[in-house]
């Protein structure tokens, strides 16, 4: 039985872990989109985006059989509930990157990004992608050390964040309203795609070390 359990914890493992690689995809194509104007990339990742989903229920499942089945306590239990928690959490993730593709969407043929902010953009994006790919290898590999690295990755998201915000409430900034709240909502979604790979990785670092972060 405990056999059995533990390749089923693998599985889930697996599964969640091509799932932070899938949302990391996600995110370099809706970037891309973004800052080309992209229409035929920001509609490949909308459609790709119910494969997602798909992934996502049928991870579900897997992880809510296993604690049907073999009913598993203590640090299996512990391990099984982090698994439901980190689906959550990538599935947030993809979510995120088919904001940035819808309104790349509802903004075509125009850029939705003034040029000045494009920068800010590339970089949260490159950030964005590198932790999607980081976070499928944390999960893989449990290496609480990689893990770690995460934070100083939002780190540096948060830092442009904050920039991105001072150009925003900057007197020269000549581009109306509605640009500045698609720039501040876009500013979010990159900020809240690596605050949900950071969360993956504090889950990671528990169950290697038994300690909180």
């Amino acid at each position: 039985m405990r056999n059995a359990f533990h390749q089923q914890l693998d599985d889930l493992i697996v599964s969640i872990a091509e799932m932070c690689g899938a949302a990391g995809e996600a995110m370099e194509s809706a970037t891309q989109a973004l800052l080309q104007a992209d229409l035929v990339l920001a509609e490949q990742v909308i459609t790709n985006h119910a494969l997602i989903v798909q992934k996502t229920r049928k991870t579900e499942e897997q992880a809510l059989t296993v604690l049907a089945l073999q009913a598993p306590v203590a640090g299996d239990l512990r391990a099984v509930v982090s698994a439901l928690k980190n689906i959550a959490d990538v599935d947030r993730m993809a979510a995120l990157a088919l904001h940035v593709a819808k309104l790349t969407r509802r903004r075509h043929p125009e850029h939705v990004l003034p040029e000045e902010v494009n920068g800010y953009f590339t970089e949260m994006g490159r950030i964005a992608v590198d932790m999607g790919s980081n976070v499928k290898q944390v999960v893989l590999s449990k290496d609480a050390h990689r893990a770690e690295q995460l934070a100083d990755d939002d780190d540096d998201m948060d830092n442009l964040h904050r920039h991105l915000f001072s150009v925003l409430m900057n007197r020269e900034w000549r581009h109306g309203v509605a640009a500045a709240v698609d720039v501040t909502l876009l500013g979010r979604y990159y900020e809240r795609f690596a605050d949900h790979a950071v969360e993956i990785g504090r889950r990671v670092i528990f169950s290697a070390t038994g300690e909180s972060v």
